[in-house]
């Protein structure tokens, strides 16, 4: 493994800070769509009451949702680890914990799909002594992994609820429309994963001069390392005695989350097709996309509640059902990140002066993709 432009190097970056005015900036932004979302837009749709029916959870499923969501922290952790803390860089899983929960923390200070955590995740790396290629490499695969099931399930589901394979709503744009967006999204996949690293060379001839090549170098570096990232996680998939651990992972982050909203539908009652729960999910979590909502807050909330309404539930139950989904799947784990960003800033500091989780690898790593080709 290179250690060029190591975090002990000059090209160390420095953390994501969580700034005073950030932070103001984004409780104001964060209560005003929970205002929003939760007492204002039930009043609009004639649901004034919709709080008052939390107290109608059944404790015990709400118990099974926080079981659910304790799975998911664990696959999630576990496709970290198998991804990037594994034969790439030695990290514990008490040093995967830390990262990954503080991300969860800095996901709140962001919006558009976890751009802080995806941020401070890259500042953990590089401390812990990855060079900037190779920690850029790993992201690709590991959030390429995470997000592969998102699509999939998408295009399963919505082909059995049209074809009445498995119960419930048939409608086009709830099942086929949704499908073909998902297939184009992995075709795409599939497309960056054939870039090939000679991209560069390739375009060398078409550009003029030396700094015309280097331009060309570097606006090609960026498909190139997406290209290896792509290819490496396609590889975990295709030799599960490898990426056993990591397919999992992200199959079990997934599902986890299906079963805490499962579990909070049956808390109240409601019986709701599997597919149904999975296909409302993942349309109603298209909205986390929305760039100016907060980690998704109210954005996500209002989708997942649109997604089941078109799906024929009725909103007086659908409305309690989402809002305890959203407090145990994304409020929940909020205290142990903000626990989890200080730990992790002590570990940064013992890493500096006990020696780099990267020094505990006592092999070179082998190239990333070199198992697809």
């Amino acid at each position: 493994m290179s250690q060029e432009d190591s975090a002990n190097g000059n090209g160390a970056v420095e953390l994501p800070l969580f700034t005073p005015r950030r932070v103001i900036q984004t409780a104001l932004v964060v209560f005003a769509l929970l205002i929003g979302i939760y007492f204002l837009f039930p009043r609009l749709v004639g649901l004034g009451d919709a709080l008052s029916k939390l107290g109608d959870a059944d404790p015990v499923w709400i118990a099974v949702a926080i079981g659910f969501n304790v799975a998911a922290i664990a696959t999630y952790v576990a496709l970290f680890k198998a991804v990037v803390g594994g034969d790439a860089l030695r990290l514990t899983w008490t040093e995967t914990y830390e990262i990954n929960m503080a991300g969860v923390a800095a996901t709140l200070l962001f919006s558009a799909g976890g751009a802080g955590g995806i941020a401070l995740t890259y500042w953990a790396l590089r401390r812990a002594g990855m060079c900037r290629r190779d920690v850029a490499r790993r992201m690709v695969a590991f959030l390429t992994l995470h997000y592969a099931f998102y699509p999939i399930a998408l295009i399963v589901f919505g082909i059995l609820l049209r074809t009445g394979v498995l119960p419930g709503e048939d409608a086009v744009e709830l099942t086929i429309i949704p499908a073909a967006v998902a297939g184009g999204v992995l075709v795409g996949g599939v497309l960056v994963a054939r870039i090939p690293p000679s991209l560069g060379r390739r375009l060398a001839p078409f550009a003029r001069g030396e700094r015309g090549r280097a331009i060309a170098a570097g606006i090609a570096r960026v498909p190139i390392t997406v290209g290896e990232g792509f290819r490496f996680a396609l590889s975990l998939f295709a030799h599960p005695s490898r990426g056993g651990l990591a397919v999992i992972g992200a199959a079990g982050f997934w599902a986890a989350n299906i079963g805490i909203l499962w579990a909070c539908f049956k808390a109240f009652g409601v019986q709701v097709p599997l597919a149904v729960v999975s296909q409302g999910f993942f349309l109603g979590m298209v909205a986390n996309l929305f760039p100016l909502a907060p980690a998704g807050v109210g954005a996500v909330d209002a989708g997942m509640i649109g997604a089941f309404v078109l799906f024929g539930l009725p909103e007086e139950t659908v409305f309690p059902a989402i809002l305890v989904y959203r407090l145990v799947a994304f409020w929940m784990p909020i205290p142990l990140g903000i626990v989890a960003f200080f730990q992790l800033r002590t570990r940064v500091q013992e890493w500096k002066e006990e020696g780099l989780p990267i020094e505990r690898c006592p092999a070179a790593e082998p190239e990333l993709g070199a198992a697809a080709h």
